[in-house]
């Protein structure tokens, strides 16, 4: 029987698991507007959860048991741990890809690759360290710090339990959505921003300074989508690292970014919807195990059918950027 207490379990189950990818749509939406397709978000996302766990590893074991943590350190230092190891990786993307014109596809696969392997070794490593019996880190303190709800929320009822039970860093990747999109459709930047993802040539005969824009896109993107890493093991994962454990949400942020037609505001009610499409299985009785494994392939179905709806209808608003994945070569303008 499907009850209130099961709806507000699935609803928040769907939240946490959707806010990861909201990240890194936003992240890749920003990146996507300049023109470059970054398919390394995976590794990038991954990148800068280990980045932030490293982070969050040093400061809790500096810190004797019995003592309790510092709460501006323990969320800040892995925070911007996340955010630099993602802005290294949105670096290296830019480099080999604006600077050096490599291909796009190839060299956000090879990002995704080097993430994904860098984070296996270096949280296999701090296992290894705490000689763990379990292939896995625990961060419970700092967890508890990333999870700590609004002290009002148990008093708002149902209202309370839906909206008002998370984290803050649930709140801040709904924020971060809502300003891109303010600032991709009602700022100047953004307007010149969009200009070198349609068409770089004329931008640049403009006055824009189009590799500029592209190295900015690109690394606030890139941090952004580091954050929703460090979201899914801080928040989400109850502080637990384990080799593996992010699965494919780097790729759902991708999808997301095509479900959501490049527009960073929808991404909020969007990546609820993934995060429930994804999990939606384990609500359901009796479900045989080979049969959870069509469910979670909901997100990208429903991905290709948008897909689908927004060729066919040919609307330019719900198209990608024209310029995606071209490199722009200025002495052929």
């Amino acid at each position: 029987m499907f009850t209130m207490v099961r709806f507000v379990t699935l609803f928040h189950q769907a939240v946490l698991q959707g806010i990861p990818i909201l990240y890194g749509s936003t992240g890749e939406i920003l990146t996507e507007k300049s023109g470059h397709l970054n398919l390394g978000i995976p590794g990038v996302m991954y990148f800068g959860a280990i980045s932030g766990v490293i982070g969050a590893f040093l400061y809790e074991n500096n810190v004797p048991t019995g003592e309790a943590l510092n709460p501006v350190l323990a969320i800040l230092i892995p925070m911007l741990s996340a955010m630099l190891g993602s802005l290294l990786m949105g670096l290296i993307y830019c480099f080999l890809t604006v600077s050096l014109r490599a291909n796009q596809n190839v060299t956000g696969l090879a990002i995704t690759t080097f993430g994904v392997g860098f984070g296996n070794f270096f949280g296999a490593s701090l296992v290894k360290i705490t000689k763990s019996e379990v292939p896995s880190l625990a961060l419970p303190r700092t967890s508890l710090l990333f999870q700590t709800q609004l002290p009002f929320a148990d008093k708002l009822g149902v209202f309370g339990q839906l909206f008002m039970s998370f984290g803050f860093m649930t709140y801040l990747g709904v924020l971060i959505a809502i300003l891109a999109a303010l600032f991709l459709r009602k700022t100047r930047t953004g307007l010149h921003l969009r200009a070198v993802g349609e068409n770089p040539a004329t931008a640049d005969a403009a006055g824009i300074n189009v590799n500029r824009y592209k190295y900015s896109a690109t690394c606030i993107g890139s941090m952004i989508a580091g954050l929703g890493g460090l979201f899914y093991v801080l928040d989400a994962s109850n502080g637990i690292w384990a080799n593996g454990a992010f699965g494919d949400r780097g790729w759902l942020a991708i999808a997301l970014v095509i479900f959501v037609v490049w527009r960073p505001d929808l991404g909020v009610p969007g990546s609820i919807v993934f995060g429930f499409l994804y999990i939606s299985y384990l609500f359901i009785d009796g479900l045989p195990m080979r049969a959870s494994e069509l469910f979670k392939m909901a997100p990208y179905i429903v991905t290709i059918i948008v897909l689908i709806l927004t060729s066919v209808r040919k609307n330019r608003e719900h198209q990608p950027p024209a310029s995606l994945g071209l490199s722009y070569f200025r002495e052929e303008r």
